[in-house]
């Protein structure tokens, strides 16, 4: 009987304890009556955890990716240019004796814009004609002389040159003759009257100018870069501070061949159509060239981009209502959304709001269709392009 008692105080007992969801077992070597006061409980698992354990879904906000065109614009400042514009100027020197325009009015080619006094241009061509018939009498006569060998053929040719000279004389005086009548080189608007009549003027006195507005070109010099996205024909739109809210458009046909060291920009032209006159010379103008445009680009709401460093992810709602991560490649950046060219197809669910909130095999709960209204609204309200400015 001893021998069994004493058997029983070094039996070996085992322990186990629960601690959350993890077991413990410890093994206690001795009396049965040291550890009499254990108190021996089953292990359970918390309640509340669910059945199976999984986690409650979390309710987050979710749009389609869409397909759209996108469009890729580049602003630049430039400046208006008049399609002709010329300083108007006299050939020759004299007095004012008629002005024949009005500021601002528009003028036709070839009207007589300033009258000087012909006086002695008059003067002086009636006296080469007069030189010329002289001169011409002697060089018939000196014909009929040579052909009879009544003088010498060098006599003849003195004759001759004499009759060039005064020919040539009298076509000068009736060139300066007309160089007292200033006309106008094209059609155009008249600029400011920059002198009055019976004014002494030169050569170098300006009169006025002419301005055609009837097209407009825009000059602007975009950098390196960019030219290889520029061609001819391409359409430019562009803004003026004189029209707020006002879109002008043309049609580029000038793309410098040379590159300006200095800035690394090559200038670009285009024609803009100015009928009503709206745009003047000198203005500044904000331009904008479309130097892409996809019709079928995949387009998301730029919230439910994640980024770390260069890289870009989102988190896309699967057939099983999970959130799983995907790596994606961003495109352009528009305005509130970016365009995704790799990593993501049209229609898939991309999470936009509680991000923040979810890992990867999350479950996830879809919140009412009237919670992701404002980022459909924002995407018919945002023009389909992005700007970047140079």
């Amino acid at each position: 009987m001893e021998d069994i008692v004493e058997a029983a105080r070094m039996t070996t007992l085992t322990l186990c304890l629960c601690f959350g969801n993890k077991m413990i077992r410890i093994i206690f070597a001795g009396s049965v009556a040291a550890v009499g006061c254990l108190v021996f409980t089953g292990c359970k698992k918390k309640a509340g955890a669910g059945a199976g354990g999984g986690m409650p879904p979390i309710q987050v906000i979710a749009v389609q990716a869409r397909r759209q065109a996108v469009s890729e614009t580049l602003t630049l400042p430039g400046t208006i240019v008049a399609n002709e514009q010329v300083e108007v100027k006299a050939e020759t020197d004299g007095i004012a004796q008629e002005i024949n325009f009005a500021e601002g009015e528009r003028v036709e080619k070839g009207r007589l814009l300033v009258k000087l006094d012909e006086t002695k241009f008059a003067a002086a061509l009636a006296e080469a004609e007069a030189n010329l018939k002289l001169t011409q009498a002697n060089y018939e006569r000196a014909r009929q002389l040579l052909q009879d060998k009544l003088i010498s053929q060098q006599e003849y040719d003195q004759a001759a040159s004499t009759f060039a000279v005064s020919q040539a004389g009298v076509d000068l005086m009736r060139r300066q003759l007309k160089d007292a009548r200033v006309l106008a080189p094209f059609g155009g608007i008249s600029g400011a009257r920059q002198i009055s009549p019976g004014q002494v003027i030169t050569r170098n006195t300006t009169i006025t100018w002419v301005v055609d507005l009837d097209t407009v070109k825009v000059e602007v010099k975009v950098p390196e870069r960019y030219l290889r996205q520029l061609q001819i024909g391409q359409l430019l739109e562009f803004t003026v501070a004189a029209f707020p809210g006002e879109k002008f458009r043309g049609d580029v046909y000038f793309i410098s061949p040379q590159i300006d060291e200095g800035t690394r920009t090559a200038l670009v032209k285009a024609r803009i159509p100015n009928s009503e006159a709206k745009l003047r010379g000198g203005m500044f103008a904000s331009l904008d060239l479309r130097l892409q445009l996809r019709d079928a680009a995949i387009v998301i709401p730029e919230p439910a981009l994640m980024s770390n460093g260069d890289t870009f992810s989102v988190f896309v709602v699967d057939e099983k209502s999970s959130a799983q991560i995907r790596l994606v490649e961003v495109g352009l950046r528009l305005a509130g959304r970016a365009e995704i060219v790799k990593g993501l197809n049209a229609g898939e669910m991309v999470v936009v709001e509680g991000t923040q909130k979810l890992r990867p095999g999350a479950p996830v709960k879809l919140a009412p269709a009237e919670a992701t209204a404002p980022y459909l609204d924002s995407e018919k309200e945002q023009p389909n392009g992005t700007h970047t400015k140079a």
